[in-house]
C-alpha cells in the first residue's frame, strides 16, 4: 500500500497547487487519455509539433544569417549570432506546446510543466544542486577529446559564454516540453494504461528525437539514446520536467561553454554529425545519466510515479492504471474527437 503522505526528497515542493480542468489522480503522461484514445488528434498535435520545431529553425536561422551579413558582414555556422538563433527557435517551443494543448486539448498550459500545475523551483533547485555536478564533470572529461579548432576572437568567445549561460538552458528546455512533454502526454494517451503509455512514450520519443540529430554512428546514437531515455522516465517518474530541463540544460550548456573555451568550433560538430565519427569518450555523460535515472526511479520506487493532485491534496501512487470514467466534459477542445 502506497503512503500518500510520503512524498521523496527531490520531489517535495511546498508551493501553490494549481490544477484547474486537469483529471485527478492520474500520471503526467496520462493527462490527455479519455475515453476514446484520440488518435488522429494526437496525429495532429505530433505533426504540428513537428513543423514548429522545423520552421523555428529555419525562420531564426534565416534572420542570424541576415543579421551577421548586415551587421558584422560574416557568415557560417559557428557565429554567437547563429548559436543565439538556434537556442531561441528552441525555447519558442515552450509557448507553442501549451499553446497546441490547450487549443487541441484543453488542458491548462501550465500543467505541462508538471503535475502540480506549475513549474516547481524546489525541484529544479535540488536536480540541480545534486545531479548538475556529476554531468558537468563528464561533460568536461569529454570535451577534452574535441577537434575543430577555430580561431575565435576574444569578443566571439564572451558572446558565446553569455549565449550558453542564459540561452542554451531555455533551447534545452524547448526540446524537453516539446518531446518530453507534448508528444510524450500525446503518445502516453494511446493506450488503455498507464505503464503501456509510459513505455510507449519513452521508446518513441526517445528514438525518434535520437535520429533527428542526424546520426547513425554507434557511439553517438547510442549517447542520445541514453539522454533522451533518461529525460523521458524521470519526467514520468518525478511527474514533471524539472528533471529533464536539469540533465539536458547542463550538458548542453556544458557542452557548449566548455568546447568554446577549448576553441572547439562547436557549430561545425554539430552541422556535420552525419560524418562525425564517434568513440568511447562520447558515452562517458551517459553512464552518469544512467545512474541519474536509476537513482530517481529508486527514491520514487515506493510512492511511484507523481500524480495529479485530487480530493485532500497531493497523491503520489504505485502506478496502476488510472480509472476511465474521467473526461474533460465540459472542458473540451474546439477539435472534435
Amino acid at each position: 500500500m502506497t503512503d500518500p503522505d510520503h512524498h521523496p526528497w527531490l520531489l517535495r515542493d511546498d508551493g501553490p497547487v494549481r490544477t484547474p480542468a486537469v483529471p485527478p489522480r492520474v500520471e503526467y503522461h496520462r493527462v490527455y487519455a479519455g475515453e476514446s484514445r484520440r488518435i488522429l488528434r494526437g496525429v495532429l498535435a505530433i505533426v504540428l509539433l513537428v513543423a514548429g520545431f522545423i520552421g523555428f529553425a529555419v525562420l531564426f536561422q534565416r534572420l542570424s544569417e541576415v543579421a551577421d551579413a548586415t551587421l558584422f558582414g560574416r557568415s557560417g555556422p559557428s557565429t554567437p549570432l547563429r548559436q543565439a538563433a538556434g537556442a531561441l527557435a528552441l525555447s519558442a517551443l515552450i509557448p507553442y506546446c501549451m499553446v497546441l494543448q490547450r487549443v487541441l486539448y484543453g488542458v491548462p498550459a501550465g500543467s505541462l510543466h508538471s503535475v502540480a500545475g506549475r513549474f516547481r523551483f524546489g525541484v529544479l533547485g535540488r536536480a540541480l544542486l545534486v545531479f548538475g555536478p556529476p554531468i558537468l564533470v563528464v561533460v568536461a572529461v569529454r570535451s577534452l577529446s574535441g577537434s575543430n579548432p577555430a580561431p575565435w576572437t576574444t569578443v566571439d568567445l564572451v558572446w558565446f559564454f553569455v549565449i550558453g549561460m542564459l540561452l542554451t538552458p531555455l533551447g534545452a528546455a524547448g526540446e524537453e516540453y516539446g518531446f518530453r512533454g507534448l508528444m510524450f502526454r500525446v503518445l502516453g494517451g494511446w493506450t488503455r494504461g498507464a505503464r503501456s503509455g509510459a513505455v510507449l512514450g519513452v521508446v518513441v520519443t526517445t528514438v525518434l528525437f535520437s535520429l533527428a540529430h542526424g546520426t547513425l554512428d554507434p557511439f553517438l546514437l547510442t549517447s542520445y539514446l541514453v539522454l533522451f531515455s533518461a529525460t523521458a522516465i524521470v519526467t514520468w517518474r518525478t511527474g514533471g520536467l524539472e528533471v529533464a530541463v536539469v540533465l539536458h540544460g547542463v550538458y548542453n550548456v556544458a557542452f557548449l561553454v566548455l568546447g568554446t573555451t577549448l576553441h572547439v568550433d562547436v557549430g561545425a560538430e554539430l552541422a556535420n554529425r552525419a560524418e562525425v565519427v564517434g568513440s568511447w569518450a562520447n558515452l562517458v555523460p551517459s553512464a552518469v545519466l544512467v545512474v541519474v535515472t536509476a537513482i530517481v526511479w529508486w527514491m520514487t520506487r515506493r510512492s511511484g510515479p507523481a500524480r495529479t493532485p485530487g480530493i485532500g491534496g497531493p497523491v503520489r501512487s504505485s502506478g496502476a492504471a488510472e480509472p476511465y470514467a474521467h473526461t474533460l466534459a465540459g472542458n473540451q477542445s474546439p477539435v472534435d474527437r
